[in-house]
């Protein structure tokens, strides 16, 4: 199976990582931080203002920097059905 990954940053440390998608939603996104038995499941939200996600795992909070828009527009991109398209 192709596992997704996306970018999140950690605002403790500015730092970027890239992370499982275990579920993706314009409301909610679901990742896992991490591989094994040492994986941590997070639930990102969108901000207030919808312009970016966040969530909190272990006290650190992290940021997935696309707007609610966007990534509605990627969930479509990932169910869109091919068939169709080649019908006539």
């Amino acid at each position: 199976m192709n596992e997704q990954k996306i970018p999140v940053r950690v605002t403790e440390t500015d730092k970027v990582m890239d992370v499982v998608v275990y579920s993706k939603r314009p409301e909610k996104i679901e990742v896992m931080l991490g591989e094994g038995v040492h994986s941590v499941k997070c639930e990102l939200t969108p901000t207030p203002s919808g312009a970016a996600y966040v969530g909190s795992v272990m006290g650190r909070e992290i940021v997935y920097e696309r707007s609610c828009e966007q990534v509605q527009a990627d969930v479509e991109v990932e169910t869109h059905d091919y068939r169709d398209s080649r019908r006539r």
